[in-house]
């Protein structure tokens, strides 16, 4: 079993926005060198939080093409949300797919009750067509919304979450700065009670999912 801890949301917050994974494409080409990314502070995998955060007053674009308000669309659910973005070579497409993985392992009526929401950071290049190609392949029941990158970048700061704009480098490199936290939302409550590293395994997932559908502390 992986351990877990208690911390103050507050205190978190302040921590989250420091905390950035930076991750790097060389445009189209998978063959490019990419940026290193960020360990961030090694705690543990999950994360109690003893002040759960408000779900993020976000109104945006899913995959389709159609508006998509979270608070909205996964009241009374079981949530998990991450920002990242397709381009992402490394943390982000790992955290999707071990989610993924994690999510086989429910009994099917907890699938389908299950809300992952992958909110991108890149949304110039994270069209509702490309982010819904990639989260298909990832999943097909994940929910990807895109839309203006102020909009996601104070939908993010909600919850600690802390986002930079991507940058392109003088060697073509596009680098993009960003928290690389899940973070589970209660059915009970809607409050995001628990929060997951960058180094969460899908087994971790696989054992504290059960719970998450359930709204009970992992």
């Amino acid at each position: 079993m992986h351990s877990k801890k208690k911390v103050l949301a507050a205190a978190f917050a302040a921590v989250a926005a420091l905390t950035l994974s930076a991750c790097g494409s060389g445009g189209d080409s998978a063959d490019n060198s990419v940026a290193e990314v960020s360990s961030g502070t090694g705690s543990a995998p999950a994360t109690v939080l003893d002040q759960p955060f408000t779900k993020p007053d976000l109104v945006l674009t899913d995959t389709h093409g159609a508006k998509y308000d979270l608070r909205e669309r996964t009241k009374g659910k079981p949530t998990l949300i991450y920002f990242g973005y397709t381009n992402c070579p490394d943390v982000c497409p790992l955290t999707m797919s071990n989610i993924a993985v994690a999510k086989r392992a429910l009994p099917k009526a907890d699938q389908e009750k299950l809300q992952v929401v992958f909110v991108t950071t890149d949304p110039e290049r994270d069209t509702p067509a490309s982010l819904g190609s990639w989260l298909k392949a990832q999943d097909p029941g994940f929910t990807g919304l895109t839309g203006d990158f102020p909009t996601i970048q104070a939908g993010a700061r909600q919850i600690g979450i802390g986002i930079d704009p991507p940058k392109k480098e003088k060697d073509g490199t596009v680098v993009s700065m960003h928290g690389a936290q899940v973070i589970a939302f209660s059915p009970k409550t809607d409050k995001g009670y628990v929060l997951y590293s960058e180094d969460t395994t899908a087994e971790d997932y696989t054992e504290d999912l059960p719970k998450l559908v359930k709204g009970e502390t992992p």
